[in-house]
């Protein structure tokens, strides 16, 4: 595990924060004593069903304080997020902030440094199967790329005689152990000293598709605000792959209309399909090992699991500007089975984690400290809700109906319903539900829960690859 401010302590620290404010709620609850509770009633129900429910409800005064305190933390949390970001966008500070919007501006006024010119790179390791469709996307866009390149990675299949045969240019890596970031800082230390300032680098996987209009949207952005230092993709699952197909597009529905609540404001630059200005990826490297973390003249932090994650906060810590417009949308693969849908969310959830312990508690890196925190409340919260439920089931002879806890079910699922409207009915369905979305969140819970006792414990983390299949009626007609 690479060495950080943090390092192992980071998971022990989000732990301790996150039961501690869990606690206080505890003992907040608890200070009033216990309420009496009202014997159940009997009740008919469409005038033929007779039920046993119970008015019990919390005090006013802890739904108050419970409100209060949600809306207080959410104000505070995007408080601090925009003061951040107003405050990087307005320095002049050359030694902090690199690539703040008025140094760069500053130092690029009355230049011209040609049109906005795109070049993209495709990391590939074994990708013959999904690389056809990625490369047509792209070659299918309304504003072509100027140039497009698969960095094939140690492949042993045709993604090679695929690329070539697509009419895009091919580089393979050398002596690559570093997987898709050693890949990708190999073709870019050749790459970078040849772009001008307005050209941008393109990365995006190999089983990604572009929506028509993503390259036209990113380059009128770049083209017309010359602080934008990168423009990220929103993305949407694939069709297919049952239930555990849909419950990750619902999940990246709920991310993308997020992104959309923040106005396009980034969270992370998805490594499925992001842009980055030249400028900003040399500024990068020439700031590893000194004001952020990593070798120096490497654009991607190799010791990082999640390298798009890790690019984000070294832009962010650099004053970069970032933006995921609305119109930039890519469809990306699925997780197939729960098997591999462990491995990726642990690899994503402990990159997570090493990324914010190798950055410590900065200005740009506090909304994903609280991020972190979310979730570990989020576990210690849903999984008493459940755990709660499961006690009232095997310990009542007789099932009772609670009106107040009925309502703040019902409220849940309408909002589970709405934020994945747009998926279709589908989505809705599976959202309508609701206890298979919440088993879902408790399996990623878990996850979650993994990966901070693994980084607590120091153990090694792994990088797990899906190889895909190639439709059977490609492979014979190539036998043929």
């Amino acid at each position: 595990m690479r060495k950080g401010r943090f390092n192992r302590a980071v998971g022990i620290f989000i732990s301790l924060i996150a039961s501690g404010a869990a606690a206080l709620l505890w003992f907040a609850v608890a200070a009033g004593g216990p309420e009496l509770s009202e014997s159940p009633a009997h009740g008919l129900f469409f005038g033929f069903w007779n039920i046993l429910y119970n008015t019990d409800a919390p005090a006013p005064r802890i739904i108050l304080a419970a409100i209060a305190m949600a809306l207080l933390l959410a104000a505070g949390v995007a408080g601090v997020d925009r003061r951040i970001a107003n405050r990087s966008r307005r320095s002049l500070d050359q030694l902090t902030g690199p690539l703040a919007p008025r140094v760069v501006m500053s130092a690029t006024r009355g230049k011209y440094a040609g049109p906005v010119r795109v070049t993209v790179l495709i990391p590939a390791h074994n990708e013959e199967a999904s690389l056809p469709l990625t490369i047509a996307s792209l070659l299918e866009q309304s504003r072509r790329p100027d140039r497009v390149i698969v960095v094939a990675d140690n492949c042993s299949d045709a993604t090679v005689s695929v690329a070539r045969e697509a009419g895009v240019e091919v580089i393979e890596s050398v002596n690559n152990t570093e997987k898709k970031a050693g890949a990708l800082n190999q073709v870019l230390k050749q790459l970078l000293p040849e772009l001008g300032d307005n050209d941008v680098v393109m990365v995006m996987d190999a089983d990604t598709s572009l929506d028509d209009g993503f390259l036209a949207a990113a380059v009128d952005r770049f083209a017309v605000d010359r602080g934008l230092m990168a423009v990220g993709g929103l993305f949407y699952g694939e069709e297919g792959h049952g239930l555990i197909g849909q419950f990750q597009r619902n999940e990246y529905l709920r991310y993308s209309r997020e992104i959309g609540r923040r106005r396009g404001r980034v969270f992370v630059l998805t490594g499925t399909a992001s842009l980055f200005r030249a400028r900003a990826l040399r500024t990068v490297a020439a700031s590893r090992g000194s004001s952020i973390p990593g070798t120096p003249g490497y654009v991607y932090d190799t010791a990082a699991l999640t390298e798009d994650n890790e690019l984000t906060i070294a832009l962010k810590s650099l004053g970069g500007l970032m933006i995921s417009p609305a119109q930039c949308t890519v469809v990306t693969e699925l997780m197939p089975s729960w098997r591999t849908l462990w491995a990726q969310r642990l690899r994503w959830q402990r990159g997570a984690l090493e990324n914010i312990g190798a950055y410590g508690i900065t200005p740009p890196t506090l909304r994903y400290w609280a991020q972190q925190l979310g979730i570990g409340y989020g576990v210690i919260a849903l999984g008493s809700y459940l755990l709660l439920i499961f006690l009232m089931v095997f310990s009542l002879d007789t099932w009772i109906w609670f009106p107040f806890w009925l309502g703040i079910g019902g409220l849940f699922m309408v909002e589970r319903v709405a934020t994945v409207w747009k998926g279709g009915w589908r989505a809705r369905l599976l959202a309508l539900t609701l206890f298979p979305e919440l088993f879902f969140d408790m399996f990623l819970n878990v996850v979650y829960l993994k990966g901070v006792a693994d980084i607590s414990l120091g153990r090694t983390a792994s990088w797990k690859h899906v190889t895909h299949t190639r439709p059977r009626e490609s492979a014979e007609a190539e036998r043929s």
